[in-house]
């Protein structure tokens, strides 16, 4: 695993994989109850026709609340609340036990302070987040003002709308979202929020997937989103410390506490010098271990 992790990303809140459902699809639903990915997105918004919304709502509500899906976190896409479906959405969403609200392009605080007021009216409780999705560049122009709102839990890249409105291709090694990427990332950290790379659009190509996502954990996200369910175990396995980084994590505490109890100064490891940021590390990525394990 190399994406860090943020201080706030406890054993309940691992989110490596996050695999986005159709609503709509019967079948899908009750599928992803055997998927083992981190959490899930049931979607109204792109993958759900327009007049098939109030029955995917309907079905999001009963899935999120049904108490099937595990150690999944749940969570539902609503449509944008300039839209004919988005209130309804929200509404629905808001008392349906799901973790959190997923709202697409999200271009202001402004706008999630509506989302927030909207969701506190139709009742939802207040532990229910909100999940930015960023897919303009003026969201990632205030990517920190939308982070730094106490209701946004997660930011989430939308890639394919964001490489579209700045007439970008999405190619192999996405140099031209790169720079991007990045800055949505450092307005994540700068407000300890858990950030979530974009989709891999080409199902029929494992090895693309598999390099975009090392490329998303060595920029530093704590997970991505997904399309397909077959995205799921290789997303899992990038996003999970191998054993070799939790013996040394391991290691590295042991050593810290054994030089603080004799009172040294200096902590060394194999030649190397310990500061506690290395100790922080030690201790996030041993207790995502602990949560993956747990499961």
């Amino acid at each position: 695993m190399t994406g860090s992790s943020p201080t706030n990303q406890t054993a309940q809140t691992v989110r490596r994989s996050v695999l986005y459902m159709p609503a709509a699809n019967e079948r899908a639903l009750e599928k992803a109850k055997g998927i083992d990915a981190d959490a899930i997105i049931f979607d109204l918004e792109d993958a759900v026709a327009p007049d098939a919304k109030p029955e995917a709502r309907a079905k999001a509500v009963a899935a999120a609340s049904s108490g099937q899906y595990g150690h999944r976190e749940l969570t539902i896409r609503c449509n944008d609340l300039g839209t004919p479906w988005g209130a309804a959405d929200l509404a629905a969403a808001a008392t349906s036990g799901a973790a959190a609200v997923v709202i697409p392009k999200v271009d202001s605080i402004a706008q999630i302070d509506q989302v927030s007021a909207a969701m506190d009216s139709a009742g939802a409780p207040p532990q229910m987040s909100v999940w930015a999705m960023l897919e303009t560049p003026r969201a990632i122009l205030d990517a920190r003002q939308i982070a730094s709102h106490p209701r946004v839990s997660v930011l989430v890249m939308g890639t394919n709308d964001l490489a579209k409105e700045l007439r970008a291709p999405l190619a192999p090694g996405r140099d031209a979202l790169v720079p991007h990427l990045a800055a949505a990332l450092l307005a994540a950290r700068a407000e300890r929020k858990v950030i979530l790379d974009g989709v891999y659009n080409n199902v029929k190509d494992p090895e693309g997937f598999l390099e975009e996502a090392k490329q998303g954990a060595q920029l530093g996200f704590d997970g991505k989103t997904l399309i397909h369910p077959s995205q799921v175990e290789p997303c899992n396995r990038v996003w999970s410390p191998a054993a070799q980084e939790i013996e040394q994590s391991r290691r590295v505490i042991e050593a810290f506490e054994e030089a603080e109890a004799r009172g040294l100064g200096v902590v060394t490891l194999d030649g190397r010098m310990i500061e506690n940021l290395h100790v922080d590390n030690a201790r996030s990525c041993l207790a995502i271990a602990a949560a993956i394990e747990s499961r």
